[in-house]
């Protein structure tokens, strides 16, 4: 069995150990070439506590470790009930990023033919291009926020030398009895779709792996083009104009899943997106608690605001001090002397402020008197100032009536302005929408 040990050498390095011979081999192979190649071995055990058995299995591993001289960290998940294979995996994922933070990596089992599975499993269900990838031989996992490096030494190696490796090694291994079962997708494809194809197209198990990693090589050209048109300020993101719909499909896809932690979305969805950057300026599409808006030829895509009785409601009288408005933050203060980052503070006479003065958002009918006169209609005053559509209406506003006096993160009216007889210079602090 062709492994390339020396790639990880002078690595320190946790092996995931189910008991299975998959990961048994792998122990073994790792422990082989250890003292050679100065790496450092562990093995963690997870038991998911989803089979009768899973509890000996894991008693068979802490033996093993024990008299091969292998530290071992167990993880057991009593208590916990998952309702899925995706949640058990989410749970095993936490425990190896719990390893990772004293190894330089995690080493799992998987092997060529799992990578095949993998393939037909995700091109059975139309999956993009990014599915073929199938599983890499590693890469960068991400568990809690945080990143850690997942290697994969056996996937070049097929099921049958691996089973030949374990034979002629006498390597002891215990059986996981619901891998022979074809009530899961995966086992079907395992034990009934494989050995077909093996039979009519010899090696086409190494022939998918040679296609998944055309295909990584592939993917990797287009992210990286998609990444170049992503960018994100102001709890925004903001996805450049691109007429490549591969290009284009794959940026939003990732600010989505990525930005946003949606996966859930659709290809409907995304050929919307596409088509969203050739509408006019303020065009939306609201999806999944998100809405995307068309701006200057490029798309913006945000969390949803709640705008329930935003049009009606006073928020409160005037006050000093920092208030949060539907999660803009607004501070009142006596005066600063340079903004803040990505906070504008609009400087102004606090004694011009009318008793009765409310904070609320824009309503219809309102009016501003321009820094240096001039009245306008607020939403004219907005488009001068080319605030986005999109963001008009979760602008705070200080208002007398129908007269704005503060656009907080924009503006000051004439009527608030400091002149000579100023005597209590107040300073407002908001995002600057202007720059959103």
């Amino acid at each position: 069995m062709n492994v390339d040990i020396e790639k990880y050498a002078d690595l320190k390095i946790c092996a995931a150990v189910s008991g299975g011979r998959d990961s048994m081999a792998l122990l073994n192979i790792l422990k082989e070439n250890a003292e050679k190649y100065n790496i450092t071995l562990t093995a963690l055990n997870c038991d998911h506590c989803m089979r009768k058995t899973s509890a000996a299995d894991s008693a068979f591993v802490k033996e093993y470790c024990q008299k091969a001289g292998i530290p071992l960290h167990m993880y057991t998940a009593a208590g916990k009930k998952f309702e899925s294979e995706g949640e058990a995996r989410a749970w095993r994922i936490s425990c190896y990023l719990q390893e990772a933070k004293s190894c330089d990596c995690v080493a799992t089992a998987h092997h060529l033919d799992d990578n095949a599975e993998t393939v037909l499993f995700n091109l059975a269900r139309g999956t993009s291009l990014a599915g073929m990838e199938g599983i890499t031989d590693e890469d960068m996992s991400i568990a809690a926020g945080r990143q850690f490096r997942l290697i994969r030494p056996l996937i070049s190696c097929t099921r049958a030398e691996i089973d030949k490796y374990v034979a002629t090694h006498k390597i002891p291994y215990r059986d996981d009895e619901t891998n022979a079962s074809t009530d899961y997708t995966r086992n079907k494809i395992r034990h009934l779709v494989l050995p077909e194809l093996e039979r009519a197209v010899p090696g086409a198990a190494s022939g998918i792996y040679r296609f998944s990693r055309l295909a990584k090589e592939d993917e990797d050209y287009f992210s990286a083009l998609a990444d170049k048109l992503i960018s994100v300020s102001g709890g925004a993101v903001y996805i450049a104009r691109c007429d490549e719909k591969v290009i284009f499909r794959r940026a939003a896809a990732k600010a989505v899943a990525k930005i946003f932690a949606r996966r859930d979305y659709t290809a409907a969805q995304m050929q919307r997106l596409f088509e969203l950057q050739y509408a006019e300026n303020g065009k939306k599409l609201e999806f999944l608690g998100l809405t995307a808006y068309s701006e200057d030829g490029r798309i913006c895509i945000a969390e949803e605001r709640s705008s329930i009785g935003c049009e009606e409601a006073d928020f409160c009288t005037f006050l000093q001090g920092a208030t949060d408005y539907m999660d803009v933050p607004v501070h009142i203060s006596e005066c600063q002397t340079a903004d803040a980052d990505g906070m504008k503070i609009l400087r102004f006479d606090g004694a011009k402020i009318p008793q009765g003065a409310t904070v609320r958002f824009a309503r219809s009918g309102d009016k501003f008197r321009k820094f240096g006169g001039g009245t306008k209609k607020l939403g004219d005053f907005f488009t001068d100032k080319k605030i986005a559509l999109r963001l008009r209406k979760s602008i705070p506003l200080l208002c007398d009536g129908q007269n704005v006096l503060i656009i907080f993160g924009v503006e000051i009216s004439e009527d608030v302005k400091i002149d000579a007889g100023t005597k209590e210079i107040l300073c407002a602090a908001a995002p600057d929408f202007a720059n959103m």
